[in-house]
């Protein structure tokens, strides 16, 4: 059970870097290039990504990976590539969302001051966005979670996997998996916990 733990939480950080990294490029991208017209494939390359992604279930996704992209590759890398990429389609809609929601005259300050789009962006628009989808993050986050749980589907004995073979070896069909129910709902409340300390702290400063 403890491999399996340690599993599902390598699968689960290493994922979110990929969302969180992949996402914000994603949504910086799109929301640049909306009123650039050289960008415009580009842009639309991104969305047509964001929406193909979205519309595949993770499952199939990661079968998809494991079987025909990534077939050389160990289970625990095309897990953690896999959610990553799912993660990131969802990530950079919650981004963008973020960045929409800052005040435009934002943008418009910063350029009046000599600053490129990029920049503003930055140094500006991004740091604000962050205060506003950081619930939102927090609940991708904990389904990013519970989504590895079908890891074992590529071989790896994650958390779910692993609850299965000690229920398989010992005959026993309820202990095993209320543990893996349990320590899934403990990891859960322990990000909601850090999750909700996070945004007391921002909104205080905020407040000073």
């Amino acid at each position: 059970m403890l491999d399996g733990f340690k599993n599902t939480i390598i699968i689960t950080l290493g994922a979110l870097a990929i969302s969180i990294v992949l996402g914000s490029l994603i949504a910086v991208i799109r929301y640049l290039g909306e009123d650039v017209p050289a960008m415009k494939p580009i842009v639309g390359f991104l969305t047509f990504y964001v929406n193909v992604i979205r519309g595949i279930p993770v499952v199939v996704l990661l079968l998809i990976f494991y079987f025909v992209i990534m077939k050389s590759s160990e289970g625990l890398v095309v897990g953690i590539i896999t959610f990553g990429i799912n993660s990131s389609a969802y990530m950079s809609e919650l981004i963008r969302g973020g960045i929409n929601s800052v005040d435009k005259g934002q943008m418009e300050a910063g350029r009046s001051l000599g600053m490129s789009r990029l920049q503003c962006t930055r140094r500006i628009i991004f740091p604000q966005a962050v205060r506003y989808i950081l619930p939102a993050v927090g609940n991708e986050l904990i389904a990013l979670l519970k989504e590895t749980s079908v890891a074992g589907y590529v071989a790896v004995v994650d958390l779910t996997r692993a609850g299965n073979l000690v229920r398989n070896n010992t005959y026993d069909a309820v202990n095993p998996l209320l543990l893996v129910a349990i320590t899934y709902l403990v990891m859960v409340f322990g990000l909601d916990a850090l999750l909700k300390k996070m945004e007391r702290r921002l909104a205080k400063n905020d407040k000073r």
